[in-house]
């Protein structure tokens, strides 16, 4: 379980990766090389992507190691994996309940209730914290909103229903997050979730850590034999991995939303951090993608208490908890499946 942890961020402008045995070389201008045995790494994620031997593609391959391309903003590009392995008959009730309406509006109602748990938790975390600072009637309203969202989410009665639930939740939780910044609110404004492009600093740093946690919950769907694409929320369409988006809502608000609250709170990104295109898009400096990346990684590395195993876990590590409750429900081993509710 512990090499899920384990991804490599590659961020340097050239970047040339090869290998020598079992161990990736990295190479940079201007920076020592990096040796990296292979058996430590669950990905490699390289942003700027320059060139790979085809031994160190081989060598990723064969081991199991993913390697994601992204571009120097985050945007997703291309993903590459070995062979897929994983339980057939564990993939057949996947595709199965993908084709059956109840069990799709099931889990998907898992998912989505989670998230909205969650995200009120944020908000009443802020209320209590930090009470003589922001607008309490405005989060306290919030607070309501979701509450009345957790019930229409129960009583929906189709995925379309349940995506309107979904998507007023969102709004109604996003409307606070500007109340849970508490530093240099007049550099980071935030009217709400703006995806393509990210319209403020806030949207570009949620946007580039979402990308990461994509990527990690792919990698643990991979790991427990399912299929990321075939989701139940997120229908089918090419190229994207709906499961993994399934899944990935469990973790928004706790895993990503509380980072990027950390990192503006703390001061550990500022204003001239972020540079605006002439698009109007924001996205971060080299420098400040280092910063960024290393308190992800921090991030994963702290504990919690995983509330259905009732047991210390590394946080990067919940993915592949859940992906793993999900598989085992699909395989008849649980009644249901136990989505994380952050307590």
């Amino acid at each position: 379980m512990r090499r899920l942890l384990n991804t490599l961020y590659l961020t340097m402008d050239q970047v040339y990766v090869s290998c020598k045995g079992e161990t990736l070389l990295v190479r940079a201008e201007g920076v020592k090389e990096i040796q990296v045995p292979i058996i430590n790494l669950e990905s490699v994620v390289i942003f700027g992507y320059q060139g790979m031997s085809p031994e160190a593609m081989s060598l990723c391959v064969e081991n199991n190691v993913a390697l994601i391309f992204l571009t120097p903003a985050g945007k997703f590009k291309a993903r590459v994996t070995g062979e897929t392995t994983g339980n057939i008959h564990l993939r057949r009730t996947q595709y199965r309940w993908c084709d059956q309406a109840e069990q799709s509006l099931r889990l998907a109602k898992r998912f989505i209730y989670a998230k909205i748990v969650n995200a009120r938790v944020s908000v009443k975390r802020t209320l209590r914290d930090y009470g003589e600072r922001v607008d309490v009637q405005q989060c306290e309203r919030v607070v309501s909103l979701l509450s009345r969202q957790l019930r229409e989410v129960e009583q929906s009665q189709t995925l379309d229903e349940l995506r309107g639930v979904e998507g007023l939740a969102a709004r109604h939780y996003f409307s606070a997050l500007s109340e849970q910044i508490m530093a240099d609110r007049a550099d980071f404004p935030f009217m709400g979730r703006v995806r393509r492009p990210p319209r403020d600093r806030v949207n570009a740093l949620l946007s580039f850590l979402y990308t990461l946690l994509a990527s990690d919950v792919t990698s643990a769907l991979e790991t427990v034999g399912l299929d990321p694409q075939a989701g139940y929320l997120h229908r089918d369409r090419p190229g994207r991995n709906g499961l993994a988006l399934d899944l990935m809502e469990e973790f928004r608000v706790y895993l990503v939303d509380r980072c990027v609250l950390t990192l503006i709170n703390r001061k550990q990104v500022v204003r001239d951090d972020f540079i605006e295109k002439e698009s109007g898009a924001f996205v971060l400096t080299d420098d400040a993608r280092k910063v960024v990346l290393t308190e992800w990684q921090k991030r994963k590395k702290e504990e919690i208490r995983h509330p259905f195993f009732d047991e210390k876990i590394a946080i990067g590590l919940l993915p592949y908890a859940q992906a793993m409750l999900l598989a085992r429900h699909m395989r008849g081993d649980l009644d249901d499946y136990p989505p994380f509710f952050w307590k």
